[in-house]
């Protein structure tokens, strides 16, 4: 079953914080982003190889969001554009700062749970699935 969400953040709200406080307030088990449109003042981005990280200084559109949310952590990729139309992207960071707003549309699968366990081959904490009887 899915049950979708929708809500609004405002000027100086972390994006991923908020996102995770959401999805604790509201109890979700399992979800993911479906979409968010809106702006940061600045923004920090985990590059692929997990060692350096992006801090941009704002304005930036959001141009994607996606991820995973579990009810401990949320794993979300971003994209966002600079006023030059450079485009930056990777693992999106705590220190994302929502400069007007920000448009968060979620899916909450109320059969699943999600959860993050240590997976050995990887060396990260990875998704875990799990049917839940409604």
């Amino acid at each position: 079953m899915i049950m979708p969400h929708a809500f609004r953040l405002t000027l100086g709200m972390d994006l991923k914080q908020s996102i995770l406080a959401y999805v604790k307030q509201e109890e979700m088990k399992a979800g993911s982003l479906l979409s968010c449109v809106g702006c940061l003042s600045q923004a920090s981005i985990r590059l692929a190889n997990e060692s350096e990280s992006l801090e941009l200084a704002g304005p930036l559109e959001i141009l994607t969001l996606s991820g995973t949310l579990t009810p401990e952590h949320v794993h979300l990729h971003i994209s966002v554009a600079d006023r030059l139309g450079r485009v930056y992207g990777g693992h999106l960071q705590d220190g994302s700062i929502v400069s007007h707003t920000a448009e968060i549309c979620l899916a909450e699968y109320t059969n699943l749970s999600f959860s993050r366990e240590p997976d050995t081959t990887t060396g990260f904490t990875e998704l875990v699935v799990k049917e839940v009887e409604l």
